[in-house]
């Protein structure tokens, strides 16, 4: 009987990351994922030749696919991004808002952003994104009383997450949901020897999320752990 989870057959054509699963099973589910376009190979490609060992921050091919069909699932036409980099998990949220949607989109860096806004031009979605550079939570205070939102994914500075979660929940229609990155931090959230800030901030984030009665919630293992929250 083949090895269902053998790395013999071709290889994988999406990238895919997890702490938490071995090498065959990430080969496995590489090949597995709805294969990414030429543009977002090259999104990644440039990505990885400009920004060197940051490029980590950017995520996972199944990870976008994931993002993708969520805001397509939900109808979301309104969506906001908390931490942009270069602009692959944008670009997966705006295509799958279709020309109707507007996201809105948060970052510090002109430098990494200048390579998100040259790829959302040319995937034809840059009319449905506004970024605006500066402190996210500085964005948000300044955003309409009655702004809302149907999707919203965070992706930035580890230590602001409760802020961002406390600005974000009461703007997000009811159903909404809330997608937050990196939340098992490599399994250290479990490890009790961990205690870096970071860690401490996660783990803080993490348990009031869990209390939270505004809300549903599941954290996935999938790429650093990404936690979907529901607005009750």
């Amino acid at each position: 009987m083949n090895d269902p989870t053998s790395t013999s057959s071709s290889e994988p054509i999406a990238h895919v990351r997890s702490a938490f699963a071995s090498e065959p099973i990430l080969n496995y589910v590489a090949r597995h994922v709805s294969e990414p376009d030429p543009l977002q190979h090259a999104l990644r490609a440039e990505t990885r030749e400009r920004t060197g060992r940051a490029s980590g921050m950017q995520i996972g091919d199944d990870q976008a696919v994931l993002m993708e069909m969520l805001a397509r699932a939900i109808g979301a036409r309104r969506a906001i991004e908390i931490g942009t980099f270069t602009g692959y998990s944008a670009l997966a949220v705006a295509r799958g808002m279709g020309p109707e949607g507007r996201l809105l989109c948060c970052d510090v860096s002109e430098e990494w952003t200048a390579i998100a806004r040259s790829y959302w031009q040319r995937a034809g979605v840059a009319d449905r994104i506004e970024l605006r550079i500066g402190p996210a939570l500085d964005t948000l205070t300044g955003l309409a009383n009655d702004e809302s939102f149907d999707l919203a994914f965070v992706d930035a500075d580890k230590t602001a997450y409760l802020d961002y979660y406390e600005a974000l929940v009461p703007r997000l229609r009811p159903s909404g949901l809330l997608l937050v990155d990196n939340t098992l931090q490599r399994g250290r959230v479990a490890d009790s020897s961990a205690d870096d800030a970071a860690v401490r901030s996660m783990r803080k984030f993490n348990d009031r999320v869990t209390a939270d009665p505004r809300v549903q919630s599941v954290l996935l293992h999938i790429g650093d752990g990404v936690t979907m929250i529901q607005k009750r």
